[in-house]
């Protein structure tokens, strides 16, 4: 069964953020946009690449009331220690969220049971706690932050913007569709 359109699972954790630790529950995620990225562990290699490309995106989706939080199994204190000695995760100004009993990773269904690490997912919850994009890459795939910011940018459109929809490659301020039976064999 798809997750898509299916309301966020409630959760309770420890978030890391500007040198203080404080809790993030699923109530936060509500009434605004949120980006929930979770990736396997602190102190390895493609995922500090993903968090600094979106540590260099962060302004763009705070534009877009967009709050991201990047999860992964281990500890707030474990990404207090990687935001302190990594040149790259120090860049980080967004909750970081430590999920060690793995409630959270298994409450979006990217929990790898064998090793007690998330898949590299991604999920854009929309402002009633509904999740409305997923994306899900194997571990050395490394994910586009400029890309997350395109389709967050044509989630909040169609939103807004009853009966109509985002083609391929639709970008901010592109044309859009309207389905019709008048579009059916034309496109």
């Amino acid at each position: 069964m798809s997750l898509i359109n299916s309301q966020i699972k409630p959760f309770k954790a420890t978030a890391y953020k500007a040198g203080k630790f404080f809790d993030v529950t699923d109530a936060d995620l509500k009434g605004k946009w949120s980006v929930v990225f979770f990736y396997p562990a602190d102190f390895t290699f493609v995922c500090p690449t993903e968090l600094e490309d979106l540590a260099d995106h962060y302004g763009d989706f705070q534009k877009l009331g967009v709050e991201i939080y990047s999860v992964s199994t281990d500890t707030h204190f474990c990404h207090k220690a990687w935001h302190d000695t990594s040149p790259a995760i120090g860049k980080i100004n967004y909750p970081m969220v430590g999920d060690p009993t793995g409630q959270i990773t298994r409450n979006f269904e990217v929990m790898i049971e064998a090793v007690g690490l998330a898949d590299r997912g991604t999920f854009v919850v929309d402002p009633d706690g509904k999740i409305q994009i997923i994306e899900i890459t194997a571990g050395g795939v490394g994910r586009s932050a400029a890309e997350l910011l395109r389709k967050v940018k044509a989630a909040q459109y169609v939103a807004s913007h009853p009966g109509e929809v985002c083609p391929a490659k639709w970008e901010e301020g592109e044309k859009t569709l309207a389905p019709s039976l008048d579009l059916v064999g034309k496109i």
